[in-house]
């Protein structure tokens, strides 16, 4: 199949580069995705204020529009790897808050009845966003290089968090406090289980180590992923192969 064949379908197709064919993100999806974050960026730029962009989720919903549009590999492989451990945690303690079982309180503002249904309505995309996110894996490939720039960019976000954004206090109301749960679970008070510098290490170090690397060696080994840059080092080859998408 040659680019200029693919060149006709917009919607679903598939255009041959580097030597192998890539799926390309079918423009309804583009479109629907577009919509949702035009509705959601000024709400919650009007709600909570611009510090709110610093949670990882909301990080990740920003990358994954640039990235379909540019149906970049990259991006939304990302995304994929610092998103799917954290996001289905969030899914099962929605689900445990649901029935009354509360796990791990992450969830716990979902039920906050003083807070609007829309808003609270726009949060749910923590629960569709993984499964989004598998699918654009699937038909970009996995880009073995995710890991290793969400972890850069995600230890430095959590040092911003840690070092200049609000700790817990007893009523946050909609202010963003503790930004991924730097002080502890609760955005009520800071865990007094360890020294504050203790759980902030353990975050630093554990969250790239525990979380993201096996979500990282489950993506490669369940995903079509892309040849490693290093590797295209014949002239001819295609530069999408050997460049960020």
């Amino acid at each position: 199949m040659s680019p200029s064949s693919t060149a006709a379908t917009a919607d679903d197709s598939e255009i041959e580069q580097g030597g192998g064919v890539r799926a390309r993100i079918p423009l309804s999806l583009k479109l629907a995705y577009s919509a949702f974050m035009a509705v959601l960026v000024p709400v919650y730029l009007t709600h909570y204020g611009p510090t709110n962009f610093l949670y990882f989720c909301d990080i990740a919903l920003i990358l994954t529009l640039l990235g379909i549009w540019a149906e970049s590999a990259l991006l939304v492989s990302v995304c994929a790897v610092g998103l799917l451990a954290p996001q289905t945690l969030w899914v099962v303690d929605f689900a445990a808050e649901a029935a009354g079982v509360p796990l791990t309180g992450m969830t716990a503002y979902m039920f906050n009845r003083e807070t609007s249904p829309f808003l609270r309505g726009l949060s749910l995309f923590h629960g569709w966003l993984p499964f989004l996110l598998v699918f654009l894996v699937w038909r970009l490939g996995y880009e073995r290089r995710a890991w290793t720039v969400w972890s850069a960019l995600a230890v430095v976000v959590l040092f911003v968090c840690f070092l200049l954004m609000p700790p817990p206090r007893p009523d946050p109301g909609l202010t963003p406090v503790n930004i991924n749960y730097v002080w502890g679970m609760s955005d009520h008070a800071a865990q007094t289980m360890v020294p504050a510098w203790a759980w902030f290490t353990a975050l630093v170090i554990g969250l790239p180590l525990l979380v993201w690397w096996p979500t990282h060696r489950l993506l490669i080994r369940l995903l079509p992923g892309l040849p490693a840059p290093s590797s295209i080092t014949s002239p001819a080859a295609s530069p999408a192969g050997s460049a960020p998408r």
